[in-house]
């Protein structure tokens, strides 16, 4: 997990580089039963082994796209310095989502974060925009490739102070 924290001024010298690279992560089945289950989709090819491999086209069971996506909020924590004082980060959307592979049960994934914006609003709240690519263990091929908009909160407590 990430602790350390970076300036503003040099996160700015990060645009268009690598801003965090997340460990691997396991992918398990009990993960995307989880998943359906607060989701209501239980559809055969993500919860079905038996069948999954019997008549799905992937051979087994895979990760919901909308799981895989999900990851990322816990892997950019792991792999992406936090802002200096900055105490919160949210999601804002993203201008451009495609899943480019399935993620089969039992595979590993990783995220690679590539800073494209940086920007203070006059609020004191700062946008950063990454292009995310989630790497598929032992593949060319990533599991997706999104344009992911974030808003981090600064600290509002030193202002009442």
């Amino acid at each position: 997990m990430v602790i350390k924290t970076i300036s503003f001024e040099n996160a700015q010298a990060l645009i268009g580089k690598e801003a965090g690279l997340s460990e691997w992560r396991d992918v398990s089945q009990t993960m995307i039963d989880q998943f359906a289950d607060a989701t209501d989709d239980h559809q055969f090819i993500h919860t079905d082994p038996v069948r999954a491999a019997a008549e799905g086209p992937y051979g087994g069971t895979i990760a919901h796209g909308f799981l895989t996506l999900s990851l990322l909020s816990a892997m950019t924590y792991e792999a992406v310095p936090a802002l200096e004082g900055m105490v919160a980060g949210v999601n804002f959307g993203f201008d451009k989502v495609r899943f480019m592979s399935p993620v089969k049960t039992g595979q590993r994934i990783r995220a690679r974060f590539i800073l494209d914006k940086l920007r203070e609003r006059p609020s004191g709240i700062v946008e950063i925009n990454y292009n995310v690519t989630i790497e598929l263990e032992g593949s060319i091929k990533p599991a997706l490739t999104a344009y992911w908009l974030t808003l981090m909160m600064p600290d509002r407590t030193k202002d009442r102070a």
